[in-house]
């Protein structure tokens, strides 16, 4: 990495931050999930845009893979469309950089750890600092599964984000938190990505321990599709991870109906009671 890209971190903290403004506005992060090049490859910035004007707080950009274990079919036919496209890792850097132009809300690339690699570890390193992001996750980069990566990875000005799973363990779990940069993302439910008909039951219990250890905020996605659900869950958690529900829009309605959905999930999240603003 260039002593350039070492030294430009003019976006470190701008999660953390986010989330603080948020907080202290009382009112539950938004965090919106979309495939870059999904529907089309000339789409992308202008949807980030629109969801920056529905009142997104972080933006979640996903990098199209072709083997995208984590997410359901939803996701599987938006990463396949953006692949057939011809979008890649150059392609969402560019789209990013663009963005960011002008763009207020800070992103969280989206990754798995095979396109990371063969784009060259270090290589996407800088390119996604000098594109303007804010931090990354790698769905399938669990904690101490390669620590020089992680070590890598955590050092520099990008946010290291962390998931958390139903099934993680409690010594596990605090040592994930303990690790976590930007905020952690606890997954609500076991499986993959896609939007569900109700919350687990043991929801707000879970997240409640979660923000107990946690040093950074909580957020909570997986299966989050409507303005009640998210409101549920912004009465529990620090940031609400919205993905499959905006993209199934897209595909059903087009970029213009996410944009008018996350506007309702933003008014949604506002009219919530907030949650406690110290761990429960």
């Amino acid at each position: 990495m260039t002593p350039a890209a070492l030294a430009d971190r003019s976006r470190a903290g701008a999660i953390g931050g986010r989330f603080a403004a948020a907080r202290a506005a009382g009112r539950a992060t938004l965090v919106p999930y979309v495939t870059a090049g999904y529907p089309e490859r000339d789409a992308t910035v202008p949807l980030l845009r629109a969801l920056e004007t529905a009142g997104a707080d972080v933006l979640e950009l996903g990098i199209p893979f072709s083997d995208p274990l984590a997410d359901g079919p939803t996701i599987q036919r938006a990463s396949q469309r953006a692949l057939r496209g011809g979008m890649d890792v150059e392609g969402v850097m560019e789209a990013l950089a663009a963005y960011a132009d002008g763009g207020a809300c800070p992103v969280v690339l989206f990754t798995y750890l095979n396109p990371v690699l063969r784009f060259g570890l270090e290589r996407f390193v800088e390119r996604a600092v000098a594109a303007g992001a804010a931090g990354v996750l790698i769905t399938d980069l669990p904690l101490g599964a390669d620590p020089g990566i992680e070590a890598l990875l955590e050092d520099s000005p990008l946010d290291l984000v962390r998931l958390v799973a139903p099934t993680t363990t409690p010594a596990r779990a605090a040592a994930i938190a303990d690790a976590a940069q930007g905020f952690l993302y606890f997954v609500s439910r076991t499986g993959v990505t896609g939007a569900r008909g109700e919350l687990p039951r043991d929801l707000a219990a879970a997240v409640a321990r979660l923000r107990a250890i946690a040093v950074v905020p909580v957020a909570v996605g997986f299966g989050i599709s409507t303005p009640a659900q998210a409101a549920a869950v912004a009465r529990i958690a620090d940031g609400v991870v919205v993905g499959s529900a905006l993209i199934d829009r897209i595909e059903s309605a087009g970029p213009e109906a996410a944009a008018r959905l996350a506007a309702e999930l933003r008014a949604a999240l506002d009219a919530a009671p907030p949650h406690s603003q110290e761990p429960q």
